[in-house]
């Protein structure tokens, strides 16, 4: 049996200086994320990142019965947490370099790309054959881990995917083999060959 999976990444409120945080979302987010249900496909397992914009966005969609996945968290960010992208790059901008340059660094005390990529990959990977269709709402770092896997991408890849708030990655997977399907969940066409 194939598993089909869509990760959806979380809705973001507008900010004016990207954080390494996890914020409430506004109620423009919100109202984004409630007008993506209808687009999305029906499915028997509801996944949801512990984070509270992952948990916002899920019940947004009317997910109110989300499991929440440890697995699906953020990038530990460490140090960082709580402080602006530019606070950062001004106080340790060598350090910011690095972890964005090289996947094993981790400059800030928590997690390397590379461990996330790891933990994602070794999540995808364990889904079971028969698990059907899932849906879950990620994060964008655990949206790029999950594509840097199933296209066996070198990890320094990790910050090539651009992942936008409340864009999906379709993933389909079968025997340990996992393929990329393009689609858009904005548009409410179904991905050739879904139920």
């Amino acid at each position: 049996m194939t598993v089909r999976l869509t990760l959806l990444c979380a809705a973001a409120p507008v900010e004016r200086d990207v954080r390494f945080d996890d914020v409430p979302l506004d109620e423009r987010a919100l109202r984004q994320a409630r007008a993506a249900a209808a687009a999305l496909p029906s499915a028997a397992t509801l996944y949801a990142a512990p984070s509270q914009r992952c948990t916002q966005t899920a019940r947004a969609l009317g997910w109110d019965a989300a499991t929440a996945e440890p697995e699906l968290r953020d990038i530990d960010m460490g140090s960082w947490q709580g402080r602006a992208l530019s606070e950062v790059a001004a106080c340790d901008g060598a350090g910011l370099a690095a972890w964005m340059s090289d996947p094993q660094a981790a400059p800030h005390g928590g997690e390397s790309v590379a461990e996330m990529c790891r933990r994602v990959a070794a999540w995808l990977d364990a889904l079971s054959a028969d698990a059907g269709r899932i849906l879950a709402v990620v994060e964008q770092a655990v949206a790029r881990a999950a594509v840097v896997h199933v296209l066996d991408a070198p990890q320094r890849s990790f910050w090539n995917v651009d992942v936008p708030p409340l864009s999906a990655v379709h993933l389909t997977g079968r025997n340990g083999r996992w393929n990329l399907r393009m689609g858009d969940v904005s548009s409410g066409a179904p991905v050739d060959g879904d139920d």
